[in-house]
């Protein structure tokens, strides 16, 4: 523990680059205020040197430690729990290389937060809705981390559009009906209504849901405001954009000549379809539109580039479609996407230009099953 003291002007520094939280990697404890004994004006925080004040004290040395009794870039806040590990209960576990890059890695990531324009805020849609057998958590620490360095959140609440206790599975009569129009009320009632009062400028969208519904979002959102569609990662685990591969190469095709049937959209990217599973639901007259990738995989979107062409193709499509098969035909869509995809799926799709929708979802067994339907204007 220190022995020499501490000017003010030092500790002040060192709170305020900290962000008033404990710098021990995986901790970032808020050590101002304290709810429990009623003091929101109270510091729970401790100053520690990395290389001791004295020669004997922890990572101490005979010439460093009078060196750097004062030095900004020798000290560090932690909690009680931390600075007592450091000090006195492991110290051989925390030499002075590991301490030091815990102390750069959360000041660099407390001055980058802090550093956002007021104008870079965004309002953050999480909407969450059961897959199959399993629940589908978006956990707002996780959102609030991967929106950094290009946006920040505007406020501490996310905006949450989700069913509570909904249930009801995706395989049940009633769902789609039910989680579609329960969707539609929550949107215009939490984000429409601020969007047209200009409360909210920006949305950043964090969303895992079936398809058909991640559609429909997508539509509800059209284009209101600026919107962020965030990707999660299955390897590694994150919202953030991974950036560790080249862009998506997508593959667009058109019917084959002749086949007079129903229409067919199929949108593979995160999983191959055959063209045979549409037919078996539509008919072998079948006229199939395809937007494909090689190599369809769940974590195949790592960058915004990836978005941002197959909004491009998918415009393109749903014109050449409408061109070729005239104003009174339906788009029947067969999503296998990853979610971001599926929300853009919906935000390209214009309601007073382009032919209506009919959405298909894949459920095991049954193969692909008619869902919801998205109405021209």
């Amino acid at each position: 523990m220190s022995k020499s003291s501490i000017p003010q002007k030092l500790q002040s520094a060192i709170w305020a680059k900290a962000g008033g939280r404990c710098e021990y990697r995986g901790c970032n404890s808020d050590l101002v205020g304290d709810l429990i004994a009623g003091r929101e004006d109270g510091l729970y925080g401790f100053i520690a040197h990395i290389v001791a004040d004295q020669p004997g004290g922890p990572r101490g040395d005979p010439v460093r430690s009078k060196l750097l009794a004062r030095n900004l870039g020798n000290l560090m806040l932690m909690c009680g729990r931390h600075h007592k590990l450091i000090d006195l209960d492991a110290v051989d576990d925390h030499p002075e290389d590991l301490l030091l890059g815990m102390k750069a890695d959360h000041e660099a990531r407390i001055a980058l937060l802090s550093g956002i324009d007021e104008d870079r805020a965004s309002h953050v849609i999480r909407f969450g809705a059961g897959i199959g057998q399993h629940e589908a958590l978006v956990s707002t620490q996780a959102i609030f981390s991967a929106m950094p360095p290009d946006r920040h959140p505007a406020s501490a609440q996310t905006i949450d559009l989700e069913l509570l206790n909904f249930a009801w599975r995706d395989n049940e009569e009633g769902y789609w009906r039910l989680q579609a129009e329960n969707l539609r009320r929550l949107f215009a009632d939490r984000v429409r209504g601020r969007v047209e009062r200009q409360e909210i400028r920006h949305l950043s969208v964090f969303a895992l849901a079936p398809q058909p519904l991640l559609i429909e979002l997508g539509r509800l959102l059209c284009d209101i405001v600026p919107v962020t569609v965030h990707q999660r990662h299955r390897e590694p685990t994150t919202w953030r954009w991974a950036r560790d591969r080249a862009p998506i190469s997508y593959h667009v095709s058109e019917p084959s000549p002749g086949r007079s049937g129903p229409v067919a959209l199929k949108l593979a990217v995160s999983a191959n379809v055959k063209d045979e599973r549409l037919e078996a639901v539509l008919g072998p007259d079948t006229a199939i539109w395809s937007l494909t990738v090689d190599n369809a995989h769940n974590d195949i979107v790592r960058c915004p580039e990836d978005q941002a062409e197959y909004r491009r193709l998918l415009r393109m499509l749903y014109d050449r479609i409408k061109a070729h098969h005239g104003e009174k035909a339906t788009i029947n869509v067969f999503p296998a996407l990853p979610n971001s995809l599926a929300v853009e799926t919906g935000r390209v799709w214009m309601p007073k230009a382009d032919l209506s929708l009919r959405v298909y979802d894949q459920q095991g067994d049954r193969g692909f099953v008619e869902t919801l339907t998205v109405s021209r204007a």
